[in-house]
């Protein structure tokens, strides 16, 4: 299966009551962009996600049951975190718009795919920066709200966490007097990964 089958074999199944569409397409967006990376031997389906066997097999049973033998292997090794995916999460739980199971799933994910070098609307496989703020802005709407100044997510996430320590990581107190502002709030363009990767296939065709 190409990622894009993948994606809509995801998304095009039942989903629960609780599992509405723009939080089905998310979760078929990360675990697409997994699959293709397991397949291309960049990581496995958990390394990817950043969910052990267990909590994979929970996700997929609930939202994706028709496509749980497609992520979930016997041989699937729980991944390994760093400290700073730890810290993220760990953020993510503490900021959950309600608490929810759902969420407690999303955190790690999230954590994960922000080790990425790009984007994290990118890593994530959305379309667009707009999709994450969307996603953000409804299940860790604290963060949301802090983040005022419409800051680049990975960036906000991790000074965030720099703050918190004291601004022991940052290089300057305040955004204001820090070299790296363009870095943080210019404009996150480019082009999903997801289509990209549809686009590469097209072509080697």
């Amino acid at each position: 299966m190409t990622t894009e089958e993948v994606y809509h074999y995801l998304v095009s199944g039942s989903r629960p009551n609780d599992c509405d569409e723009f939080d089905g397409h998310v979760l078929g967006s990360v675990l697409a962009l997994a699959f293709y990376e397991a397949q291309t031997g960049q990581s496995s389906i958990g390394g990817a996600v950043g969910l052990d066997r267990p909590d994979l097999s929970r996700l997929l049973d609930k939202f994706f049951p028709h496509a749980a033998a497609l992520f979930v292997k016997d041989d699937e090794a729980a991944p390994t975190r760093s400290a700073d995916e730890i810290t993220l999460i760990d953020l993510l739980n503490q900021c959950g718009t309600t608490g929810s199971p759902f969420e407690a799933l999303l955190a790690p994910m999230i954590a994960r795919r922000a080790q990425r070098p790009n984007h994290l609307w990118q890593d994530l496989g959305l379309q667009d920066r707009g999709e994450l703020s969307e996603l953000m802005t409804k299940h860790f709407a604290p963060l949301a709200a802090r983040n005022n100044k419409d800051m680049k997510w990975k960036k906000f996430l991790y000074r965030t966490i720099c703050r918190d320590t004291g601004y022991a990581l940052c290089v300057a107190p305040s955004c204001g007097e820090c070299a790296d502002f363009d870095h943080c709030f210019n404009e996150e363009t480019g082009e999903s990964f997801l289509a990209r990767i549809r686009r590469d296939v097209e072509a080697s065709a």
